[in-house]
């Protein structure tokens, strides 16, 4: 029996060709070589393994050191991160895939364990998202603490913050990745300057929907000013309760940055449904919406299957659908898709941290 049709054809996604509609989505694995959250041989293999996909997304990267929020992610701030992503892409283009770098920035998602001598993490207003849990290092071993107290960002930081972002970039392009996504989802940094419950602030970044909206919008220029507008994409997730979000306008502010992103002509949008975090799903019409506002490729994610994402593209809905959790499990999800195989299951306990066991050894088919 062959897999839904629509997700096998070609797409062509700003500068690139993509060969099929099967995005790997951008999956956080704690797996970074220590000392200094360096990608290595063992993350290549990883990608690699998986390059069968149309784009590889990678697990997002922080931009700095303040932008970490969780113990073993790699970065994309020093020239030994640089060298690491290096060894990824050109694994991932030995074996024919294309890779996007997701880049990140938790803000108050993170604890003083894991930033610059101890400092408080940052984030738009001191608020502590008190359902919000950091992965750090204490004697005992790596644990899920909660989050501190975040300091407030003071105006005149932003724009370093911002140009974090474009130098990330730069280190992007030069490890080899194809595209660059911005990472604007998730109760992260970018998000909690949308969400008013947690942006209190009253000068230019806070306030009305436009100003809550200005760093999102200040970081994708950003990126576009490094890569150009056909090499970036922005990923976001309206209705995201985690984390402490909690935004009655979250369709409103997340339709006007989708006509911002049209109106600098981004390669995609990449839409998280958040209903995998407890918050509601998409609808058809904020969907139908979405697609006004914005003309270019849609990316889709969010517990799909091959039948269901299938159906997104024949709908309109998307041009490409993201999976996640099946591409831990299932190195040749494309194949399996493709030939209505069985999939592997994912084992939770190995998703964070570890070594190759639950990383490098699901099986492929014969």
């Amino acid at each position: 029996m062959q897999g839904p049709s629509a997700l096998f054809q070609p797409l062509k996604l700003g500068r690139l060709e993509l060969r099929n509609r099967i995005v790997m989505a951008p999956l956080t694995r704690s797996r970074a070589a220590q000392p200094g959250d360096v990608p290595s041989e063992m993350n290549a293999r990883y990608y690699a393994q998986r390059a069968s996909a149309g784009l590889i997304i990678s697990e997002a990267s922080q931009i700095s050191r303040q932008g970490q929020g969780y113990a073993f992610t790699p970065g994309m701030y020093t020239d030994a991160q640089e060298r690491g992503w290096r060894l990824v892409t050109e694994a991932v283009h030995a074996a024919g895939g294309r890779i996007a770098a997701q880049l990140w920035h938790v803000g108050r998602i993170s604890h003083h364990l894991l930033q610059e001598d101890g400092q408080a993490p940052v984030a738009p207003s001191a608020l502590r998202a008190e359902h919000g849990e950091s992965f750090v290092v204490l004697p005992e071993g790596p644990r899920r603490v909660p989050c501190d107290e975040p300091r407030a960002l003071r105006t005149e930081e932003i724009p370093g913050i911002v140009a974090d972002y474009a130098h990330a970039a730069e280190r992007a392009l030069r490890a080899g990745f194809d595209m660059l996504e911005l990472h604007a989802a998730n109760g992260y940094l970018l998000q909690q300057f949308l969400a008013p419950n947690s942006n209190l602030r009253t000068d230019r970044y806070g306030g009305s929907l436009e100003h809550r909206a200005r760093i999102v919008l200040e970081a994708l220029d950003a990126l576009i000013g490094v890569a150009g507008a056909d090499r970036v994409g922005v990923r976001i997730s309206p209705h995201f309760v985690r984390h402490d979000i909690d935004d009655p306008q979250t369709e409103a502010m997340h339709l006007y940055l989708a006509r911002e992103f049209d109106r600098r002509g981004v390669a995609y949008v990449h839409t998280v449904d958040s209903s995998w975090s407890a918050g509601p799903s998409l609808s058809g019409e904020f969907h139908a919406r979405l697609r006004q506002a914005y003309g270019g490729r849609i990316i889709v994610c969010g517990g799909y299957d091959a039948a269901r994402g299938a159906a997104r593209i024949e709908q309109g809905v998307a041009d490409a659908v993201a999976y996640g959790r099946a591409f831990i499990a299932n190195p040749d999800l494309v194949r399996r898709m493709r030939e209505g195989a069985a999939l592997n299951a994912p084992d939770p306990a190995t998703f964070y941290g570890g070594a190759e066991h639950g990383y490098l050894d699901y099986p492929a088919l014969p």
